[in-house]
């Protein structure tokens, strides 16, 4: 096993950087895992420009992880070296009462490997084994590194209820937003809309199912919406979560309807018509994360070929190449960016 390896340090939006430490040494519960392909989040160029409200830099990212088992520490044996494997990033305390009712999404002491704790955008990271999922031999590493961003859509519109037979607006054609589209087709929305500022987010919207997809800033926008869908969407996710788009949704959703803020608001305060929510009796509910149910319906939805990888995934830089790929990811033109590791 080598004796250094190399991790990605992001002290700011300019300073990405290689450095070299010593390979990490599994603990009991823990795995040793070889990372294979990483994913850039969009926490993480908020993160690095420092406008993120939870990561502080520097930090040492990569919580969209795929890799491989290279060692399993004592009581982690139900893994074997060679298993291929994803990560679950949330580390819970396992004690408090939301863990206890099963929604450690939300613990109380909740830290995210790769943002509170250093990540996989690396060689080698270790990670305790109850936090891992197998991937199924039929997946490709490409696949399975939608798996942790699809879980999120799938977690906030299980958090909307049975959609079935009911509409939808997507505030924000990003990737938490495009597979929001996904899951929201796959709980039988019966149509769906879809906003974003550009033209080909837009276009890739429509390839992937939706209804409708309508330029953000259109002054008729609510008009637009209500059109495509025969009324005023039940449920509106907001994917971009800033005063203008949180605005849009309280106008756009039907009365008694419901929105989800799904994006990562900035730090601070949002004003609200909080005369609309009251009057509409409008319900605005957050969402964070997700559980092993989530992961689980990720990986089926992926597997079932629901999810084109080609139209999401559209580019990949290695480790060496890290900057790049913060630097890619924040191109809006770009939906998920990829870094894939060869090892040292």
């Amino acid at each position: 096993m080598t004796e250094t390896i190399r991790r990605v340090v992001v002290r700011s939006r300019d300073d990405i950087a290689i450095e070299h430490v010593p390979a990490p040494v599994p603990g009991d519960d823990e795995l040793l895992v070889r990372t294979t392909v990483v994913g850039v989040c969009g926490s993480d160029i908020h993160a690095a420009a420092g406008h993120h409200p939870f990561i502080d830099l520097p930090y040492y990212p990569g919580h969209e992880a795929v890799g491989v088992v290279a060692w399993a520490g004592k009581g982690a044996e139900d893994f074997a070296p060679g298993d291929r494997v994803v990560v679950e990033p949330n580390l819970y305390c396992g004690r408090c009462t939301q863990c206890r009712s099963g929604r450690y999404n939300i613990c109380q002491e909740l830290k995210v490997f790769g943002c509170q704790t250093p990540g996989a955008m690396t060689d080698l990271f270790t990670i305790p084994a109850a936090r891992v999922h197998r991937i199924p031999d039929a997946m490709t590493d490409l696949q399975a590194a939608l798996i942790e961003p699809l879980a999120t859509p799938v977690h906030a519109v299980a958090k909307a209820g049975d959609l079935s037979g009911r509409t939808v607006a997507i505030l924000g054609a990003g990737p938490i937003g495009l597979l929001t589209l996904v899951a929201a087709r796959h709980a039988d929305a019966t149509r769906v809309v879809v906003t974003d500022l550009l033209q080909g987010k837009r276009d890739r919207a429509l390839r992937l199912g939706a209804d409708g997809a309508l330029h953000a800033d259109a002054r008729d926008l609510v008009a637009q919406a209500h059109a495509a869908l025969g009324g005023p969407p039940d449920v509106v996710f907001d994917c971009v979560t800033r005063e203008h788009s949180m605005a849009q949704a309280i106008g756009l959703v039907a009365k008694g309807g419901q929105i989800v803020v799904v994006g990562v608001g900035a730090a601070g305060t949002t004003p609200i018509r909080l005369d609309l929510v009251q009057d509409r009796e409008i319900r605005i509910e957050g969402t964070l994360m997700y559980t092993a149910a989530d992961y689980r319906t990720a990986m089926s939805l992926i597997a079932s070929g629901a999810v084109d990888t080609d139209e999401l995934v559209t580019a990949s830089y290695g480790l060496d190449d890290a900057a790049k790929a913060f630097t890619a990811s924040a191109d809006p033109e770009q939906v998920k960016v990829l870094v894939t590791v060869n090892g040292p």
